[in-house]
């Protein structure tokens, strides 16, 4: 196969690690990133079932584990901060190819998105890839035998392929498929708010490395882990129909979530308190989406990532997803793209939409944006008398040493769905090596 030009939009988790792929392959591929430089920000993510595998094939294991979150487990706690139930993480088979037990809320393979996205973006550099900072997508035509790509800087080029790994409000989506399918693909939830920050706190003596998980009535919740010895993570969330919750003040923002959080219980003052002394590079504020699409590649432009799946965090693969759409894409290129003509690319184009796509579809069953994507136990779970159900139950479950995780986490839906080796990737790298 000769070598494409390959122009990956997005330099996160899923265009870092196809990046590597390609790479590898013997491709010419450049990254183009529209933040200043490599974005280390987030927090914890993880990698479960077919991730882990995949993980391991690229040689990264061993890295992987050396930057893990040393995260023991999750707790429930009740408004007054007592624990109503402990779920201790639980390590996958440690031998590759091994199928591994399904994982409990935390997995063994925890880690902080800033470190997975150096993870990859450096393995991608070691194998050769390109990385443009500060520059985006300003237009595109894609045709069947090129894509002609206009950047910020108002350089043109063509390339061979372009991927567009951008996130859920993808920019390449939209000028790929149009309006009228963007209005169908992007969903967010209706009036559901999530908010990410770190507060600054020393370790105390005998303190564990847990998450600790708190639901108050109507709708609210907060989530505490500890990653680091100084600071500890915040996720909080909500429901509301306040318009100050999507306000471009801050201030304003933030006095919305002061409002909302004021009676919540546990340590909802605490973690408002912090937020109000964050700045705005501090804080991420999101709106969780669902993103749908029947295929996900026009011409030489093709999709991965959240800009074509994104499960939502609900289903608790997100990472993972993003990582075996990688591998898949990548595979089906080397295994389809002959001699880079136009019926082998459409052929590996489509190969990765027949192969990955019930995968997604089987990820995302069931998830809904209305009502803020919850179920009618999440509905339930916003009353008083729900959460004391929720509590009972918790008990009980952790008394049972039962594995919650399998229950509200999509890891283990695709028992029937094989991670297949694909000639040529496979053998890019000597079994064990770690780059």
């Amino acid at each position: 196969m000769p070598p494409m030009r390959i122009l990956i939009s997005g330099a996160g988790v899923a265009g870092n690690a196809l990046a590597f792929w390609l790479s590898r392959l013997g491709h010419n591929v450049t990254v183009i990133e529209r933040s200043p430089a490599l974005r280390t920000s987030g927090l914890q993510v993880d990698l479960r079932g077919h991730g882990v595998e995949v993980l391991r094939r690229m040689g990264l294991e061993d890295a992987f584990l050396a930057k893990k979150a040393p995260e023991q487990g999750v707790e429930v706690v009740d408004k007054h901060g007592r624990r109503q139930g402990f779920f201790p993480s639980n390590a996958l088979s440690p031998s590759p190819g091994t199928k591994p037990q399904p994982q409990n809320f935390t997995s063994d393979y925890e880690i902080m998105r800033g470190d997975l996205c150096q993870l990859l973006h450096d393995a991608a550099l070691r194998s050769n890839a390109t990385f443009l900072f500060n520059k985006s997508i300003t237009a595109f035509t894609s045709t069947l035998s090129h894509v002609t790509v206009t950047l910020s800087d108002s350089t043109t080029s063509t390339y061979d392929l372009l991927i567009g790994a951008d996130g859920q409000r993808s920019s390449t989506r939209r000028h790929l498929f149009g309006p009228s399918i963007e209005a169908e693909a992007y969903r967010p939830f209706h009036q559901t708010y999530l908010a990410y920050f770190t507060i600054p706190r020393p370790v105390q003596p005998h303190e564990e490395y847990i998450g600790s998980i708190y639901i108050a009535p109507v709708r609210r919740g907060i989530m505490t882990r500890r990653h680091s010895p100084t600071h500890i993570q915040v996720y909080i969330g909500c429901n509301s129909s306040d318009p100050r919750f999507e306000s471009r003040n801050l201030d304003e923002r933030k006095e919305a979530w002061e409002e909302r959080f004021r009676d919540a219980g546990w340590k909802a003052k605490e973690v408002i308190d912090a937020m109000k002394q964050r700045g705005e590079e501090d804080i991420y504020f999101e709106t969780p989406a669902l993103v749908t699409l029947d295929r996900w590649f026009d011409g030489r432009a093709v999709l991965t990532g959240d800009a074509a799946w994104c499960p939502t965090p609900t289903t608790g693969v997100g990472t993972t997803c993003a990582m075996v759409g990688a591998y898949v894409l990548a595979g089906e290129i080397a295994k389809g793209c002959g001699d880079g003509g136009e019926e082998e690319v459409e052929r590996a184009l489509r190969g990765y939409e027949e192969k990955f796509g019930p995968y997604m579809k089987e990820i995302q069953k069931g998830v809904s944006v209305e009502n803020g994507g919850e179920s009618l136990m999440g509905r339930v779970m916003a009353t008083e008398w729900g959460i004391w159900g929720l509590h009972w139950a918790v008990r009980l479950a952790a008394g049972m040493r039962m594995n919650l995780g399998r229950w509200f986490l999509k890891e283990d839906v695709l028992e029937g769905w094989d991670l297949e080796e694909y000639k040529g990737v496979e053998g890019m790298l000597v079994p064990g090596s770690t780059l």
